[in-house]
């Protein structure tokens, strides 16, 4: 698997938590460090200098490379051994030695690393990372379990009206004492659906009362293989991408670009907020009262890496199997020497990759986006308070142009 997990980028960092001092990280189950040149350049090596095997993440920048705290060596963006201040001036020492290093680059404020063969593929310009005039927020969370247990779940609709409708409710009545029916994410499934496009998979669902003309089932939202989710409504857009730490271990971003109504014109935001989801209580518990919450209460309930053979699957989870065999197949091409689905390497398809998504998500309108702040991490976000006065505004400016529409009829 690791092969074919190294034939794609992921964000290894935020932009904004790069400063003067390297980042240490791990990734695919290597340890690196993350750091800025003072000339500005992002670079990505292995922790451990090649010298005596000090940490670079305590390293010195330099304006073209990073400096080894312990003996003072020097190593470009590229793995290249710039300087060795204790061998003679006449060695050439240092030009048999290189580092691990890899291609990194900054996208939508995220530093991102690719650790596959040369030659690296291209960065993808995904929609979010690429769009103007809009704000982003990203929030993040390190899990203690692999990243395929929320990548499955990506497929796999029928736990929406049942872990966040029903158990939801249920958590309700274990915090107030109160039994109430469940008022989101209730409806049921009368079918669900699966296609393949381009970069993963498309999935649908057409719920109780809604009928195939609806966004859900017509455009749906797309899993984007290997490791992300798109989803969001007309008015927010959301990646949340699983990054493999090693086996037993996922950094989680949610990572997401709110954008108005055409004609609207976005304040400018200054900077992108970040936030750490807060998914334990202080006894260490899950903090099951918020969507994401109990998404991450399953996946970690299932085991680090869990036994699938003790599974039984039924009709209701084909869009798991089909996900299974995506990678089955194009673990096969990476064998043959043939990229996998989604891999990139033609600039003019790379200009800005908009990926289908819903705009009216379960009917849209004020109840949805009202019910997605209140159930979701949001309660979280110090942010949120701007994102209401948004989405309030976003309803204002749309409600003057049906009028202006209207009256000019």
């Amino acid at each position: 698997m690791g092969e074919l997990l190294r034939r794609y980028w992921y964000p290894i960092a935020i932009s904004s938590e790069l400063g003067i001092k390297p980042l240490r990280r791990r990734l695919l189950g290597e340890d690196l460090v993350v750091y800025r040149t003072r000339s500005g350049r992002v670079g990505v090596m292995q922790e451990s200098c090649p010298h005596r095997r000090a940490s670079m993440a305590y390293g010195i920048p330099e304006e073209d490379g990073l400096r080894c705290g312990y003996h003072g060596w020097v190593f470009d963006p590229e793995g290249t051994c710039l300087e060795q201040p204790a061998e003679p001036a006449s060695s050439t020492f240092k030009d048999r030695i290189r580092a691990t290093a890899y291609p990194a680059q900054e996208l939508g404020g995220m530093i991102h690393v690719y650790l596959g063969p040369d030659p690296a593929p291209l960065l993808p310009r995904f929609d979010l990372y690429v769009w103007e005039d809009v704000w982003r927020e990203i929030w993040w969370a390190d899990l203690p379990f692999s990243w395929m247990n929320p990548m499955e779940n990506s497929v796999d609709p029928h736990h929406a009206e049942w872990l966040h409708g029903h158990y939801g409710a249920f958590v309700d009545e274990l915090e107030t004492g109160v039994k109430r029916d469940a008022t989101v994410y209730v409806k049921p499934h009368q079918k669900v659906g699966f296609d393949e496009f381009e970069f993963g998979i498309i999935k649908r669902r057409m719920l109780e009362g809604a009928s195939e003309e609806d966004d859900d089932w017509k455009i749906g939202h797309p899993l984007v293989f290997p490791h992300m989710l798109r989803r969001g409504f007309a008015w927010q857009h959301m990646f949340q991408i699983r990054v493999p730490v090693d086996d037993h271990t996922t950094r989680h971003y949610w990572y997401t670009a709110y954008k108005g109504p055409e004609g609207f014109v976005m304040p400018a935001q200054d900077e992108i907020p970040v936030m750490e989801v807060p998914w334990q209580k202080p006894d260490g518990d899950f903090d099951v009262s918020f969507v994401d919450g109990q998404d991450i209460m399953a996946w970690a309930t299932q085991g680090a890496i869990y036994d699938r053979s003790l599974e039984h699957l039924g009709q209701s989870d084909r869009g798991i199997i089909m996900l299974r065999r995506m990678f089955e197949r194009e673990l096969e091409k990476v064998e043959q020497g043939l990229d996998p689905i989604g891999v990139i390497r033609d600039p003019a398809k790379n200009e800005i990759i908009s990926l289908p998504t819903e705009k009216k998500k379960l009917g849209g309108g004020t109840k949805y986006w009202k019910d997605l702040i209140a159930t979701g991490t949001h309660r979280y976000s110090p942010f949120t308070p701007k994102i209401t006065d948004l989405f309030e505004q976003f309803e204002e400016y749309e409600r003057r142009q049906a009028d202006a529409v209207r009256d000019g009829q």
